[in-house]
């Protein structure tokens, strides 16, 4: 028979307590949290098949989606923040965007398109065909032509694919524009929902209550998702109540600028989550902000 002697039996014993305590450690990890912050803290969906991170560009949008055979960003966030764009979209090994899809031609949403155009392949352009005379839009505009890059002008009812069974389903604009608001380019605004099998996330831009009332009229139950990005960075202008209701979100990710000019996101509007139990996540608080879905369930990851 084999006998431990007693130093080699201390060994065999530590390392016994090692494997246990790392079996029992691999099951949780990292700050990846469901909608109620407190279970399960999974870090499973690691190489699941949906990634969408909404980056932390301070007070801008910028939000990048991959799939198993493709990548799309929404948004550039604004000329301030084009470094750190870079940086964070190189940090994750892209050197090739499928989809650029501009929102509307705000400084905050279309401010690093140039700086994307010059670092990284862009195959196709997308926005909302509306126009304005701003310098950042020319030179949108500028590198479009210059590189020849296919563009589509998206209307509601199109659907653009992701590849790997992951669609954009495109519920705004619509013609005619909405016309004589306080802000018709945020009004019209790209609104998409993006759909893997059962999971779901509304991605509104800036788009307003206006938008959010024509949406509801034309069709209220296509708008329910299991994730909303919260429109016009959380602004009192978005989210309002009848929108909230037909989305029924599980929670909200707000893409907002810490101690920004505008106070957003709206404590009305934080009120409004609270009221209805939707868990709020936010890029100044949280940094930028990650879910990962196989398609049936999902995890929200913040980086701080």
């Amino acid at each position: 028979m084999f006998r431990f002697s007693k130093w080699q039996a201390l060994i065999f014993i530590a390392g016994l307590i090692f494997v246990l305590l790392a079996a029992g450690c691999g099951g949780s990890a990292g700050k990846a949290l469901h909608p109620d912050g407190k279970t399960p803290v999974v870090a499973a969906n690691a190489g699941a098949p949906l990634t969408v991170k909404v980056f932390d560009v301070g007070q801008g949008d910028s939000i990048l989606i991959r799939t198993k055979e493709q990548v799309a960003l929404i948004d550039t966030g604004d000329v301030p923040a084009i470094d750190k764009l870079v940086s964070m979209l190189k940090s994750q090994g892209i050197t090739t965007i499928d989809k650029l899809i501009i929102t509307h031609p705000h400084a905050d949403h279309i401010g690093g398109a140039a700086a994307v155009f010059d670092n990284f392949t862009v195959k196709e352009v997308y926005d909302s065909g509306q126009k304005t005379t701003t310098n950042v839009y020319k030179q949108y505009l500028t590198q479009i032509q210059k590189r020849k890059i296919p563009f589509t002008v998206v209307t509601a009812g199109m659907t653009i694919d992701l590849g790997g069974e992951a669609v954009l389903k495109v519920l705004a604009p619509e013609q005619p524009f909405i016309s004589g608001t306080e802000s018709d380019l945020n009004n019209n605004s790209i609104v998409a929902k993006l759909v893997y099998h059962s999971f779901s996330l509304l991605l509104t831009g800036d788009a307003e209550q206006e938008a959010e009332d024509r949406m509801l009229k034309k069709d209220a139950a296509i708008l329910k998702s299991t994730l909303l990005k919260s429109g016009h960075h959380g602004s009192r202008t978005s989210s309002s109540l009848p929108f909230l209701q037909a989305v029924s979100p599980e929670a909200a990710l707000i893409s907002v600028g810490v101690n920004n000019d505008y106070h957003h996101p709206h404590p009305s509007t934080l009120k409004k989550y609270k009221d209805k139990k939707i868990t709020v996540y936010r890029t100044d608080t949280d940094g930028t902000l990650t879910v990962t879905s196989d398609g049936k369930t999902y995890a929200v990851t913040k980086e701080r």
